[in-house]
């Protein structure tokens, strides 16, 4: 029964992918009418999540808290409803790109509490990580562009301010420095978000539930976790100009600490 309980809420984790890909469309601001089809996708995904809590708790006899997948999945599942209680109440939808992506991630970490076999092929295996390792790249270069961009944004609207001349006058208009920060910000979160799932998935089927424990992940879901909030601020709380330009910049130095920790440097620092 138990394992019927793993099954309802792997099969959730599909149905809020819809969710997923929606945000995504959306961050990048591609016209899309997948709202209605990502919203009934995310409601089925919330009544399969709460089957498998249902049935987790029959087994346990006792709701499903004694550790930290159980208690993820619980979280997940009350904001992915209290989601759908602000839509049904107030047709609240620009939550939608901040709660899709964070439901997604919660309930796919939720997921992995039981190992799975192991890789079959190692070609398999060394594939899926250098797609991981490729995403994340591509998406440091995307921040790194977002960064400086908004470096750019704020020397140039502080030469406007004091209305200084000189050679930060071939500095790009605030307009196109600002257009620059929302698509690099938007492909930057789009492949890092890929490679979130993808090195989680990776190290979840190459060491089964250990993977949560390690600091190097929970980092990079922490960094994850700015980059969201960076996006939706940006996306749906109408951010723009120096406090967008000051997040992005803030969200780099996250970054920099998750990349530190995966390029094994953490003994070098505690020196």
């Amino acid at each position: 029964m138990h394992d019927m309980s793993l099954f309802w809420l792997r099969a959730a984790v599909a149905l809020y992918a819809v969710g997923l890909v929606y945000a995504i469309l959306t961050v990048l601001h591609k016209p899309t009418r997948l709202l209605p089809v990502a919203l009934g996708s995310f409601t089925v995904g919330v009544v399969l999540h709460m089957v498998s809590l249902v049935e987790l708790s029959v087994v346990l006899g006792h709701l499903p808290l004694d550790n930290f997948f159980e208690s993820m999945s619980m979280c997940a599942f009350l904001m992915a409803v209290l989601f759908l209680f602000m839509y049904w109440r107030y047709r609240f939808t620009s939550l939608a790109v901040f709660l899709f992506p964070l439901v997604f991630i919660m309930t796919l970490v939720s997921a992995t509490e039981r190992p799975v076999s192991t890789w079959t092929d190692d070609r398999v295996r060394d594939a899926w990580l250098m797609i991981h390792v490729l995403l994340v790249l591509i998406g440091y270069a995307a921040l790194l562009l977002t960064a400086a961009a908004s470096i750019i944004y704020l020397m140039q609207e502080k030469r406007l301010k004091t209305k200084r001349t000189g050679m930060l006058d071939r500095l790009p208009p605030l307009g196109t420095l600002d257009a620059i920060i929302t698509k690099s910000m938007g492909f930057a979160f789009v492949f890092i978000t890929l490679s979130v799932v993808a090195g989680s998935t990776w190290a979840f089927i190459e060491s089964g539930t250990r993977w949560i424990g390690d600091t190097k992940v929970a980092i990079s879901l922490v960094t994850w976790g700015f980059y969201l909030v960076m996006v939706f601020l940006r996306t749906s709380a109408g951010w723009r100009g120096r406090k967008a330009a000051i997040l992005v910049l803030t969200v780099v130095c996250c970054s920099a600490l998750t990349w530190v920790a995966h390029a094994g440097l953490r003994p070098m620092l505690e020196r």
